[in-house]
């Protein structure tokens, strides 16, 4: 099973998996208000495809540290492949190994 974290925006750019399926929850969601996070999760959660698509979501309601600042000794840490066409924006943070 292929696991994608859709953010509060909606979806992050050059996630593969999430960008496979946004286009079929722009369709699911298309012309209805979005009113507030249950009615986004619930929208996202009964998109379906004529494939046998199925999409699982849940609101992640816990609190992030907001400006944390990463040092380079963490960034050192990250085992991060950066793509041939503009690296420094698209890249791959992969585990640890």
């Amino acid at each position: 099973m292929h696991v994608a974290k859709f953010n509060c925006n909606g979806t992050s750019k050059w996630n593969k998996i999430e960008h496979r399926l946004f286009s079929f929850i722009s369709i699911n969601w298309k012309g209805k208000p979005l009113t507030s996070y249950e009615v986004i999760v619930n929208l996202i959660a009964n998109t379906k495809t004529k494939t046998g698509l199925k999409v699982y979501a849940v609101l992640d309601e816990r609190a992030y540290q907001l400006k944390r600042t990463v040092s380079d000794k963490e960034m050192k840490l990250l085992n991060i492949e950066r793509d041939a066409f503009h690296g420094e924006w698209n890249y791959t943070i992969k585990p640890r190994h």
